[in-house]
């Protein structure tokens, strides 16, 4: 039988205080077995990243989820410090570096535009898998096994509890599949965006 995966939850949100989304999917997965939260405002407010204890993070886990609200079709600061002082080469690319390969990555965000402002005739101009193709090329530049974003759009207009509480719950059951090996992951891999067609990929249709 396979192992459980280990899953790290890098959790970057500058103010978590007024993050009613972000808050709720970091409080259905927090606790679980096998899930590490990793809050880096919380442990690094000068942003004195710890590299060494960042890397041992890493490498004592089979999955790597950088969670944020998607600022300007970005990040916020302090995952961008992460990635450039963590991933360093020679340990997680070049010629030497293998530490993260075969490892799963993927980005869980939120953003306040739907789904229609995330497309060629939207606002954007863009969807949120061509806007994170960054994060997509460092993972592979990383030999780790890439996802597409989990992503909850729409939340400037007001989500109801209801769909809270839904979006909270779908997180869970995700990463709960994933620690499992319930998910076809070649399949997710096609996806737009990785909570798409979530029912079907879990198995719920």
């Amino acid at each position: 039988m396979t192992p459980p995966r280990k899953i790290l939850l890098l959790f970057a949100h500058p103010t978590l205080r007024r993050s009613r989304v972000n808050g709720a999917l970091r409080a259905a997965v927090e606790g679980l077995p096998g899930i590490t939260v990793h809050d880096l405002y919380a442990n690094y407010p000068d942003f004195l990243i710890d590299v060494e204890r960042e890397q041992a993070l890493c490498l004592a886990h089979d999955v790597i989820i950088l969670q944020h609200p998607f600022y300007w079709y970005s990040t916020p600061a302090i995952a961008k410090e992460w990635l450039d002082l963590v991933l360093e080469h020679g340990w997680a690319y070049g010629n030497t570096g293998r530490a993260l390969q075969g490892k799963i990555f993927f980005q869980v965000l939120t953003a306040g535009g739907d789904a229609l402002a995330y497309s060629p005739d939207g606002s954007n101009r863009h969807t949120i898998r061509e806007l994170t193709l960054p994060l997509r090329a460092t993972a592979n530049l990383c030999h780790m096994r890439w996802l597409p974003p989990y992503a909850v759009l729409g939340v400037h207009r007001g989500l109801s509890q209801e769909a809270l509480s839904q979006h909270a719950s779908d997180f869970r059951r995700t990463l709960e599949a994933l620690q499992n090996n319930r998910l076809d992951l070649a399949r997710v891999a096609e996806q737009e965006l990785f909570n798409n067609d979530l029912a079907n990929l879990l198995g719920e249709e």
